[in-house]
């Protein structure tokens, strides 16, 4: 029964996100103000992602590896959060030049191309994460935090995701 609920709860928020992008590519959002349509739009992207990678791993761990476990909950109801905002940091990291676009910046990224950094960013938390933290490293000499250890999360075991 939970795998439904999951499964539920995420095509619900992946159907939210899909409308208000839509009104927003239709106009119907003049509450926003037009110079933070762009970070909104990015957030959507990066949620969308997520819950695409969310709902693959309920099929991939309910179906495909029949490796289902409940103990994994919080991270199907928070990732697609998490994603959301990385998607709209994203912009930011894109807009500001330190996330580049191939090996050369880009002094106007594509629209699109900076959706489909938020999505990726949303789809991929974890080497988004690590990204961040590499250009961090480089830029102000920030330490990766202990959570992008590769031996974060094995305790219990990983589902595959």
């Amino acid at each position: 029964m939970t795998i439904w609920l999951v499964a539920f709860a995420l095509l619900v928020e992946t159907i939210g996100i899909a409308v208000a992008l839509g009104a927003m590519a239709l106009g119907l959002v003049p509450w926003i103000p037009q110079t933070l349509q762009a970070v909104v739009a990015c957030a959507l992207f990066g949620g969308l992602g997520g819950c695409t990678y969310c709902l693959r791993g309920v099929y991939l761990n309910a179906c495909v590896h029949e490796t289902w476990d409940p103990v994994w909950l919080p991270w199907y109801f928070i990732r697609p959060i998490v994603s959301l905002i990385l998607g709209g940091v994203s912009y930011l990291f894109v807009k500001s030049g330190l996330l580049l676009f191939g090996a050369t910046q880009q002094q106007d990224a594509s629209q699109l191309g900076i959706w489909a950094v938020a999505f990726l960013a949303g789809l991929n938390v974890d080497k988004f994460v690590a990204k961040i933290e590499s250009i961090g490293q480089t830029v102000w000499g920030i330490e990766p935090s202990r959570q992008s250890s590769p031996d974060t999360g094995k305790k219990r075991g990983r589902q595959s995701e």
